[in-house]
């Protein structure tokens, strides 16, 4: 058997899917192109994709509710200068597809210095394979997916007799997207999509307390097989039951250690968001104008990496069809740079990161994260949590906030406890971390040699718009944070 090119190949499905059913052909985005270009514009792309999606969620043992559902559609962007037009249709014609294009042509780029010539030869986008392009919801039938969820259900309820309700979500995504450029660039992606959620409530004395776990990546679903959900449910039961014996949190200036994996999320928020090339191009950003300069303790290095495989965040390629990249935004405390689309790279004179993502065919792209996480350093954990004298230390965070232009954040520790002299004393609960991200990372004292990123179960959303993402780090501390507690 006689395997096609991987690049070759994704064309070949999204054009099977998105293109051929409608009389669509290479030809029929040339001319769209070229109707943009009939108006001087610095860019312009067509973005089409189809989505299927499936759903299973059980609570009291029940099966209660499956979803499944299908969007297809096509968004057509032009920029010029800082400008966008974009128009997007959920159907996929050449009628459609041209009056889209005639739609946004109209940003006529007058008076723009900057002019890159549009009109190339289709190339296809350079190979590579992060994923296998199979369609996860195919991969286990409706009875078996049903099993899962009751499998988790049991084992949830063996663990431990306080164990009074479990809840369990399967959910499955196709995704297919094919990128045509008006530099000649023609890329597809075809994106498995899964995930496993379980949430338990532990009820002792009258006390109820809520525990989560769950994971999942670009796979079948497969992946879950009876280890990875005892883990899950594991860890969905060991939050449960901490809770249980969880105090007011104490409040005030205080050391703080993060655990490794998804304590993670509060660097992606505090410090990732600010690294975007939207907001440090407008100037809004607290990182604004400072490359090279010191922005964090020594020993810090920050990557945002979309090539990892099979991962939540990872892509082939971008949402404007360029391969993602492991990008070092700081290296040992040095900012080296920003997360860019291709808008915000061109308006600053540099070239894109492959961080162009939107949420469908109709968002426009902006830079957003992939996986973002910080390097290991050379301490043990455990001496880190010694070096503890008073503090807490947080293993587990539910929501956050974080105001890009200052830097300030707000976090909830959803599993923490209580430090004194460098032993745990208790678990604790309410408490809030507040700080400013700039700050918390140049307060970065210890650095664990633990790295780790999250199962798979993170979701960013900005400006309206959510995508998959991943996290991770390894165990910090974090001198001089504020703590909000109940105590």
């Amino acid at each position: 058997m006689i395997s096609r090119e991987p690049t070759l190949e994704r064309l070949a499905i999204a054009q099977a899917l998105m293109l051929e059913p409608f009389g669509l052909d290479d030809a029929a985005l040339s001319r769209a192109l070229a109707t943009i270009r009939e108006h001087r514009v610095d860019d312009a792309d067509l973005y089409f994709e189809t989505t299927r999606h499936e759903g299973w969620s059980l609570e009291e043992g029940i099966v209660k509710s499956g979803s499944f559902s299908i969007d297809q559609g096509v968004g057509v962007r032009a920029v010029a200068g800082e400008r966008t037009a974009f128009a997007y249709s959920d159907d996929l014609s050449v009628a459609s597809l041209m009056d889209a294009a005639r739609t946004v042509r109209t940003i006529a780029a007058a008076g723009q210095e900057r002019r890159v010539k549009l009109a190339r030869a289709p190339k296809v986008a350079a190979s590579r394979v992060l994923y296998a392009p199979l369609d996860p919801i195919a991969t286990l039938d409706s009875t078996q997916k049903v099993a899962l969820l009751e499998k988790v259900e049991r084992l949830a309820r063996a663990k431990d007799p306080r164990i009074a309700q479990v809840m369990a979500g399967l959910a499955a995504e196709y995704d297919v997207v094919l990128v045509a450029r008006a530099d000649g660039t023609r890329a597809a992606d075809v994106r498995p999509l899964v995930r496993l959620s379980v949430t338990v409530i532990a009820e002792q004395g009258g006390r109820r307390e809520v525990g989560s776990g769950g994971g999942g990546g670009r796979f079948g679903l497969g992946y879950f097989t009876d280890a990875v959900i005892e883990s899950y449910v594991e860890q969905a039961v060991n939050a449960a039951l901490t809770n249980l014996d969880s105090r007011p949190a104490p409040a005030g200036e205080m050391t703080v250690v993060l655990g490794p994996g998804w304590p993670g999320v509060l660097l992606h928020e505090a410090v990732g968001h600010g690294l975007e090339g939207d907001f440090n191009r407008r100037g809004s950003s607290t990182f604004a104008g400072r490359i090279g300069e010191r922005v964090a303790a020594k020993g810090v290095t920050v990557l945002d990496d979309g090539t990892l495989a099979d991962r939540r965040g990872s892509l082939n390629v971008d949402d404007e069809g360029c391969a993602t990249q492991r990008s070092v935004l700081i290296e040992d405390g040095i900012l080296r740079g920003y997360i860019q689309d291709s808008l915000n790279a061109r308006l600053m004179g540099v070239k894109p990161t492959g961080n162009g993502r939107r949420e469908s065919y109709a968002h426009v792209p902006m830079p957003r994260m992939t996986n973002t996480y910080m390097l290991s350093g050379d301490k043990d954990p455990a001496e880190i949590v010694a070096s503890i004298d008073r503090g807490l230390y947080a293993t587990n965070f539910g929501g956050g906030q974080v105001d890009i232009t200052s830097g300030k954040f707000v976090f909830s520790a959803s599993e923490a406890f209580w430090v004194e002299k460098g032993r745990i004393q208790y678990p604790v609960k309410g408490a809030t971390i507040i700080g400013n991200g700039p700050e918390a990372l140049t307060r970065v004292s210890l650095i664990g040699n633990d790295m780790k990123l999250d199962t798979g179960v993170g979701v960013c959303g900005k400006d309206g718009q959510s995508v998959p993402v991943g996290v991770g780090q390894p165990t910090l501390r974090i001198d001089r944070l504020t703590v909000g507690g109940t105590a």
